[in-house]
């Protein structure tokens, strides 16, 4: 059941707008990443190396995103979840600029 509310306290709407501008800013390195991720397309393409090099997603990637996010502060967990999907999606990509159909 969701509750309806009549009354939006002034620090919430601040708080949304906080997370909204952190959005921003997430999208923006989210599209900094993927013009680095064409560069290493056009590098695997040329040297005919697959999307996916599991012992650099699991071992570097998702694990090395996680420990980090953790000694941040951030609870354990999120940012491993986070990373496989970013993961997954940047291999998807990657696939699809390659040619390959291994997402």
């Amino acid at each position: 059941m969701v509750a309806e509310i009549t009354h939006i306290p002034p620090e919430l709407l601040e708080a949304r707008r906080a997370i909204d501008a952190i959005d921003e800013e997430l999208i923006a390195l989210l599209v900094k990443r993927f013009a680095v991720v064409e560069e290493v397309v056009r590098i695997k393409r040329a040297t005919g190396l697959p999307a996916r090099l599991q012992n650099r997603v699991d071992e570097m990637v998702i694990e090395r995103a996680e420990r980090l996010a953790v000694e941040k502060g951030l609870p354990e967990g999120i940012a491993a979840a986070l990373w496989r999907e970013l993961v997954h999606q940047t291999i998807v990509h990657e696939d699809d600029n390659l040619g390959n159909d291994q997402g």
